[in-house]
This record gives C-alpha cells, structure tokens and sequence, in this order.
C-alpha cells in the first residue's frame, strides 16, 4: 500500500470547512453537509499524487478517526452555535491545527539512501542523545558503542535499517512507558530488538523503545528475511528512541545533541 500525498490533504480539508458552512447556511442542513465532507476528505485520503511529502501508512486509521472527531466537533459547533461567528471561526482554527499536528506525525517524506557496506545509517530522524561504552545483555552479552537517537514528536517517525544484511533476531517486549531519556527505558519500556548481519558477518542491533507519549512500535522484519539498507523496519507512533549497539572500535562520526535524519546521516563506519 502506497503512502499518501499530505498537503493536498490539507488543502482539501480547508475546502471541506467551507462546503459545511456553505451546505449548512444554503442547501440541505447539517446532516448532509458531514456526510458530504467524510466522503470528500476518505476519497480524498486514498488518491496517490507523486508529492515530496506523504502519509505513511500507519497514520491512515488515526487519521481518519481525526477527520471524523473533526467533523462531529464542528457539526456540533455550527447545529447550537450558528449564529455566533466568532465561536465557529475559534472551532475552525483549532480544528486545523489538530488535523495539522496529526498529519505532521505521520508524514513520510522521500529519502535517498546511498548503498555502501562499510556505513552504518540512522534508522530514524531526530538527536543524539547518548553515545557511550556499554553491556548489551538481550543479544551479544557483551561490551557495545550504544548509539542513541531520541525522536521527539515532530520529527519522523519512520525506522530504517541501518545496513544492509539478513535478519538474525527479531523479538518484541511487551514493557513500561518510561519516558525516553530515562536510563531504565531500554531495558524496561515496550521494545522491539532486530539484529542485521551483513556479508562480512558484521552486524548491527538496534532497538525501538516505547516512551510516555509512544503506546505503539510496529516492525515489519521477522529472522531470515533480507534487509536492505535505509528501507523501511518499522515506526514508532508519536515519538521516542532508537538505540544501535555496534562492535567496539567502529568508527562514529556523529556527535551529542546532532541531529540526524534516518535512512541518510551516516552515524558510524565499520
């Protein structure tokens, strides 16, 4: 299934208000007015247009949850306050604003991901928060380069692989909602940990945490399966962090507090 173009919707969703104002003051009444918006903005939402920004999939039932509070509100709104303009137009703005921020979480924008064995890429978009010595216990029960990436809610949450490989372990943990920088969140929040392997028996672990605010990780890799590097693993909903655990002596060419943008900066080199 396709990702979904995002500014138009949001052009549409203006045009949408209108025809319920319009619908609401000059032709049939409240309930046809809702009913024709839903229908414009759900047909709308399933027409793929080549864009530079899109939605990706996993927003698609969030957002149409959205788009019907949205509608329901702001019917409400016009059925008990129609004459008062000024409490409409307050709706109206909030409304867009909501809708905006939803579709800011799940906007997909294109990246370009250039091959090479020898870089390890961020698996996702936002700041380095950690890059330290550490024991990683789930899998290699031994000393790792742990390399964080808190992913705060307006960056993108789509994870990508890191490198290119077969899958060697993929495993969920149900867990806690800590919040993200908490030092226990990797090891006690909800989490997913995949391991790639590459050609040259390299591999890297990285790890989805769950956070306060994150409630879903959604991984789309199982063991055995082939990855390529900068596609797609997963998405974590409304923010958190990423964890990669690399051998000691890898090269790591990012720094604390640098943003990253995942499936493009090159975060480390074997």
């Amino acid at each position: 299934m396709k990702n979904k173009p995002i500014y138009p919707t949001v052009f549409i969703f203006f045009v949408s208000m209108g025809l319920i104002d319009f619908i609401n003051r000059h032709l049939w009444g409240d309930n046809i007015a809702i009913v024709i918006v839903l229908i414009v903005a759900a047909a709308f939402l399933w027409i793929a247009v080549p864009e530079k920004m899109l939605i990706h999939k996993e927003g698609y039932p969030t957002i149409a949850i959205a788009l019907v509070f949205i509608a329901l509100v702001n019917l409400a709104v016009y059925h008990f306050f129609n004459e008062y303009a000024f409490i409409k137009a307050i709706f109206s703005v909030l409304s867009v604003a909501f809708l905006y921020i939803i579709l800011q979480f799940f906007r997909s924008p294109r990246r370009i991901t250039v091959l090479n064995e020898k870089h390890i890429i961020a698996p996702a978009d936002g700041k380095v928060v950690v890059i330290e010595e550490t024991e990683e216990t789930e899998y290699y029960k031994d000393k790792r380069i742990q390399v964080s990436i808190f992913m705060s809610p307006l960056n993108v949450h789509i994870n990508r692989n890191p490198i290119s490989g077969i899958v060697k372990y993929a495993k969920y943990h149900a867990g806690k909602y800590l919040v993200a920088w908490h030092p226990k969140s990797s090891t006690e929040n909800e989490r997913t940990t995949i391991v790639i392997e590459n050609d040259k028996k390299q591999s890297v672990l990285f790890r989805q945490i769950a956070g306060a605010l994150a409630r879903r990780i959604v991984y789309y890799v199982k063991e055995n399966d082939k990855a390529i590097q900068g596609n797609e693993f997963g998405f974590i909903k409304f923010g958190s962090r990423v964890d990669v655990f690399l051998p000691l002596g890898t090269k790591i060419n990012v720094q604390l507090n640098q943003k990253v943008n995942g499936g493009e900066t090159v975060i480390a080199e074997f």
